[in-house]
């Protein structure tokens, strides 16, 4: 039987790039995006591409995490199992702070609260599958940028778009070594969890991102030096289908190979305030947490 893949940001970019070739393998792929007329053309540019017909798609606004808890939902209602969930999308966004009508910052809100909130609520799909992997896509920014005010975690204070991107990525990081200790800890061999940098990819992301005009200039010109978007996938699907895997579950990827993360702000402490904190976060938005972790 076919084994089944969630990539969310899949209508265009490195998303886009892993679903076909994961399609092109005979994967079931389900496409994620925020708009569904972009979601469906995406779904049907990616059949035609790879002659296979099990490609599906869903929407969710990942900036809303009760949209998150709807698609989670119809996920549910729709695929027995999941063996492979891809949590590529995310957001660099401007240099005015801004937050989600839940009230969180949007940086945050994308590229930490939702995938951690998606992975929490397909944990149950993902137990099924013999070999189940889960990959956060993260990014370099995370050394380049980060600088974490563990008194103000969505920087209500000091708020600066890239520090906030190099935040999140450095939180996605945290939480996914911290998803796979609980995994080990609690005897379950069979889910493993994993991040990766895809590099610096030609692809529309934070394009429409007013980052001030010397960044905007140097971002625009950088760009003629980017990797294709499927050069970018290309450890995100070496992730989701090699049997043999170096290093151990929630290690950091560049290049197919396992890779030094950033060891500036870690003290075990610190990673688990920021998994309490996600918790708390998603706690705010439902009644209840979902998951067994």
């Amino acid at each position: 039987m076919a084994k089944t893949v969630l990539i969310t940001g899949a209508t265009s970019g490195i998303g886009k790039a892993a679903a076909l070739q994961l399609a092109k393998q005979g994967y079931q792929v389900i496409i994620h995006g925020r708009n569904a007329k972009k979601t469906e053309a995406a779904r049907q540019e990616i059949i035609t591409a790879s002659g296979h017909e099990h490609v599906s798609a869903t929407t969710a606004d990942l900036y809303s995490l009760s949209d998150v808890r709807r698609m989670c939902a119809e996920i549910q209602a729709q695929v027995s199992g999941l063996d492979i969930l891809i949590n590529n999308a995310g957001g660099l966004m401007g240099k005015e702070r801004e937050i989600t009508q839940e009230g969180f910052e949007k940086t945050f809100a994308v590229n930490v609260l939702a995938p951690f909130l998606i992975t929490q609520l397909l944990m149950g799909l993902l137990i099924k599958s013999d070999d189940a992997r889960i990959i956060n896509v993260a990014s370099n920014s995370h050394q380049l940028n980060a600088k974490p005010a563990f008194d103000d975690v969505q920087l209500k204070k000091q708020y600066n778009p890239l520090r906030s991107y190099g935040n999140a990525k450095l939180f996605l990081i945290w939480n996914t070594q911290h998803l796979a200790a609980l995994l080990e800890k609690d005897g379950i061999t069979n889910v493993r969890a994993y991040t990766m940098h895809p590099g610096a990819v030609a692809t529309s992301f934070g394009v429409g991102s007013d980052l001030g005009p010397v960044l905007n200039f140097v971002s625009k010109l950088a760009r003629f030096f980017f990797r294709s978007p499927e050069a970018g996938a290309d450890t995100i699907v070496y992730l989701a289908t090699e049997k043999n895997v170096p290093g151990k579950s929630g290690d950091y990827f560049v290049d197919r190979k396992p890779a030094k993360k950033s060891t500036r702000y870690f003290t075990p402490q610190r990673e688990q305030l920021i998994w309490n904190y996600c918790l708390g976060q998603i706690d705010t938005i439902g009644s209840h947490r979902q998951s067994f972790l």
